[in-house]
């Protein structure tokens, strides 16, 4: 992913350095597969022309945009759907014109209600073994986004219940915090700024004592 990035020569691509390796990390196992790739956010679709050339020519690449200007790039990297990521409809509309989603990634208003709103539809539609990344959440301190450091709109306390909902084993099995999760998640990641959701069905842990 550096190189692609740092050898761009299209369309303007801005992006924290610190990202890079994440999503090779996080990404680099759907490179050359029919992924089914969503992205919150267009901008000048430069982001998109990145994916593209990341994931291959077999990626089912689409973007969203509440920005009608944006319909421009429709058909150059990938498919670019105008709406907005807190519409219900709109999302579970573009989901099924895609064929499904594997991967969501995030890019979009940063604003919490709206990232709030997106991961509740979005999650549910998302694949077994899909992979959900939210980036740019250095957002939920500021005020301007809806955030704060203690807000009670933060996302990362969102973050924390899904913490709580994954380690239900331990905690009486109550009833889960975030029930449009279906208590899916097998995996939270945090990272500067990015988390990762692994979606999986969760299966209580078990354990055993060996010896020779």
């Amino acid at each position: 992913m550096l190189d692609i990035y740092a050898q761009n020569d299209g369309v303007k691509v801005h992006k924290w350095h610190h990202y890079l390796p994440l999503y090779d990390r996080y990404f680099s196992r759907y490179r050359d597969t029919p992924v089914r790739f969503l992205e919150i956010g267009v901008n000048n679709g430069g982001s998109l022309q990145m994916w593209r050339r990341y994931l291959g020519k077999d990626a089912v690449l689409c973007g969203i945009d509440i920005n009608p200007d944006c319909a421009q790039y429709d058909g150059q990297s990938g498919m670019v759907r105008i709406g907005s990521q807190d519409d219900p409809a709109f999302l579970a509309a573009v989901v099924e014109e895609m064929g499904g989603v594997d991967v969501v990634l995030d890019d979009g208003s940063h604003r919490m209600p709206h990232i709030e709103a997106s991961l509740r539809v979005l999650f549910p539609l998302l694949t077994t073994g899909g992979t959900y990344m939210i980036e740019d959440l250095h957002t939920a301190y500021y005020p301007r986004f809806g955030g704060g450091f203690d807000a009670p709109d933060n996302f990362y306390n969102t973050v924390r219940r899904m913490i709580d909902d994954m380690h239900m084993w331990y905690h009486n099995n109550k009833p889960a915090q975030l029930p449009q999760m279906k208590r899916e998640i097998s995996g939270v990641h945090v990272h500067d700024s990015i988390v990762v959701i692994d979606k999986a069905e969760a299966q209580r842990p078990t354990h055993s004592r060996v010896q020779k």
